[in-house]
């Protein structure tokens, strides 16, 4: 997910997903933690700004769209944190290997399992568009283990910040027990600090021994994981679109009259009562009956006179 400096209630919707909490002074803007926030803006901006995310940051997430996330979530960090471990020596990535503080496989594993029970492998699969973000990964790791730099910055920074305000959206908004059971990817329990840890980290970052040229090819590959983070957040949003409506705000969802009646929250089928009923086909039903259609035509033509009369 994305980062964030405040909570949705903290201001503009533009201004929830940030990096940088505090300016530091002590930074160059040749620095890579400078070229990076500078030149992944644009592409933050746009993140933030995808239908998924919104809704997500107003508490507007179903239950089913969250776990597909956390699975796109749970490939996605199996790939990163394999390639970190296959590079923790490599002097191009070694200084910003924080196994203990960040790896986050052991917690998304809890959180599978917290949705889908203890077979969660067997029931999840990735999708296409987290395989080409993870194909992506690899090949880095592989090949270009310099780049690594990027996908760490934009994945466990994001963690840091606005994770935590997901976190909180998400346990309010999907009723998760207090106990933060499904949301294990969001706590860090071996970071004391964020924002120091953070500072931290960034310093690392400036201390690679980095030339010009590398640094704009690591601040290119950040643009680029955003844009596979974009990619997954529209794929998710789609799947969104096809799934039946959950209860938002404390409200009801709102049964059309299609499909099974069952799925209505109104539908009753219990001992003692008349039996199995929509109230939407109930109405349907009765507004057909030529009396009650009579009834509503001099009803309507009633209220149609008095208004005339109060535009007088």
């Amino acid at each position: 997910m994305p980062s964030a400096m405040e909570g949705p209630e903290g201001g503009e919707e533009g201004d929830v997903l940030r990096y940088e909490e505090t300016e530091d002074n002590n930074v160059s803007p040749t620095d890579l933690s400078e070229l990076l926030k500078e030149g992944t803006k644009e592409a933050h901006d746009r993140a933030e700004n995808t239908q998924f995310v919104k809704d997500f940051l107003k508490g507007r997430i179903k239950k089913e769209l969250f776990k597909l996330a956390t699975v796109a979530l749970h490939f996605t960090y199996s790939a990163l944190e394999e390639e970190m471990d296959r590079n923790k020596d490599n002097p191009v990535f070694a200084p910003l290997y924080f196994p203990m503080e960040l790896h986050r496989r052991e917690a998304l594993a809890k959180d599978l399992r917290y949705f889908y029970g203890e077979d969660w492998k067997e029931k999840i699969q990735c999708s296409e568009a987290t395989q080409q973000y993870v194909d992506r990964i690899h090949h880095v790791g592989q090949h270009e283990p310099e780049l690594l730099v990027a996908h760490a910055y934009t994945r466990y920074m994001g963690d840091l910040s606005g994770g935590q305000v997901l976190k909180k959206v998400a346990q309010r908004a999907l009723k998760l027990p207090s106990t933060e059971e499904g949301i294990q990817f969001y706590v860090f329990d071996n970071v004391s600090n964020a924002q120091q840890f953070k500072q931290l980290y960034r310093a690392r970052m400036n201390a690679l021994d980095l030339d010009k040229n590398t640094k704009e090819r690591i601040v290119e590959e950040a643009n680029r994981a955003f844009r596979f983070n974009m990619q997954v957040f529209d794929e998710l949003d789609k799947i969104g679109r096809s799934l039946a409506e959950e209860a938002q705000d404390g409200g009801f969802p709102v049964h059309d009259g299609k499909g099974d009646i069952r799925k209505c929250p109104y539908y009753a089928n219990k001992p003692g009562m008349a039996g199995p009923g929509c109230p939407f086909h109930a109405a349907v039903g009765l507004a057909r009956q030529p009396m009650v259609q009579l009834l509503l035509a001099a009803c309507v033509a009633v209220a149609a006179g008095a208004a005339a009369w109060y535009m007088l």
